[in-house]
């Protein structure tokens, strides 16, 4: 592999640096990290000590035009910013690893995509369970038949203080993703807002927390048609999370149940059982690995420590052998869509269609 030179952007206070999507790359043989930009000198000091970046910014336009990096990682969690730094990052002719969301609306999905394309740019959406071994092996016992016919597929966020619909944006990206890597592209969604008990009105929409843009509801219940007939289902309430919490997916067939949490090597189990239940004597949950089914399992770095230098490695690859990451601008615009499908059909009051038509954020309508 050649050497390629590394900038990373942050933004203390807003979004900071994302789920260590700065530190990756001081690991990685064939990178070098050049310079870090931060508009806060404490965090930016601190983060170029973090990071071995030879060199710190106030100003990511000025760090891109002096450092002219090949790869960017765009970190802050904020995503009202993403738009502005990947516009910027394509500009200089950059492949970036972002933070999820891809962004607020279907316009900017768009935008972000048109400017990658026009200059052969590979882009990934840090959504790290896409990396995960388990992934690969739910995806080929589906499809192989190990639960029968694939029927559904139910997904929750945290359920924490965020839950609803600040849940849906900033956790129910990972598990929508998972679904889509499951199933394909939806093509309906029929989804229901409440706050307190009530539908969500007008009165009720806000400037909602990190930059999302409009947003209402702690309370989510979202129903997608895939195009091969599969039903999904994401669900999420504020405060009625567990612990340990229900974050990942069920997938039910007619044979049996996959049950899988977000992340990356995190734990995934097989029930072959076709009531969905461990009725039966001989019926058991049965771990999934790496390796398969009852298989040991040899990767010890979980997580995003695990799934950050898996998505790393993988971009440098895609731009090597001129391929898509394994989770894609495409792959972020896809979870985006089915965040807006929800906002959409609770402002319309009915199932709607997809792809969407709409470029906005949809409760900005409704308010």
């Amino acid at each position: 592999m050649k050497d390629y030179k590394v900038a990373v952007i942050g933004c203390t206070g807003r979004g900071d640096y994302g789920h260590g999507l700065d530190a990756v790359w001081k690991d990685i043989d064939s990178c070098a990290v050049v310079g870090v930009a931060d508009p806060d000198e404490i965090g930016r000091n601190k983060a170029r000590e973090r990071t071995g970046a030879a060199r710190a910014y106030a100003d990511y336009r000025e760090m891109l035009d002096k450092e002219k990096p090949d790869i960017v990682a765009v970190c802050p969690r904020w995503v009202d910013q993403h738009r502005d730094m990947v516009l910027a990052c394509a500009d200089h002719g950059c492949h970036m690893y972002l933070e999820k969301p891809f962004c607020r609306t279907m316009g900017e999905a768009d935008e972000m995509i048109r400017a990658c394309e026009m200059r052969h740019l590979k882009l990934a959406v840090a959504h790290i369970s896409r990396w995960s071994p388990q992934l690969e092996i739910i995806r080929r016992l589906v499809k192989d038949g190990e639960i029968g016919e694939l029927l559904e597929i139910r997904a929750r966020g945290k359920e924490d203080q965020r839950g609803g619909a600040e849940d849906l944006w900033v956790l129910g990206t990972h598990v929508l993703d998972l679904m889509r890597a499951v199933a394909g592209d939806p093509v309906s969604c029929y989804a229901t807002l409440q706050f307190q008990g009530k539908p969500v009105s007008k009165d009720h929409v806000k400037e909602g927390n990190e930059g999302l843009g409009p947003l209402a509801g702690d309370r989510v219940d979202a129903m997608y048609r895939f195009a091969n007939g599969v039903t999904g289902y994401f669900s999420s309430k504020k405060g009625a999370g567990g612990n340990p919490n229900r974050f990942g997916l069920q997938i039910f067939g007619s044979k049996g149940v996959i049950d899988t949490t977000s992340g990356f090597a995190n734990p995934a189990f097989l029930l072959s059982d076709a009531k969905w239940g461990t009725s039966g004597k001989d019926v058991h949950w049965r771990p999934i690995s790496s390796q398969g089914i009852e298989k040991p399992e040899p990767i010890t770095r979980t997580g995003y420590d695990g799934g950050n230098p898996a998505a790393a490695l993988d971009l440098i690859e895609s731009i090597e052998q001129d391929r898509q990451p394994r989770c894609s601008m495409y792959e972020g615009r896809g979870a985006v869509e089915m965040v807006l499908a929800v906002f959409e059909s609770h402002v319309r009051q009915s199932a709607i269609s997809l792809p969407l038509e709409c470029k906005d954020n949809p409760l900005s309508r409704l308010a």
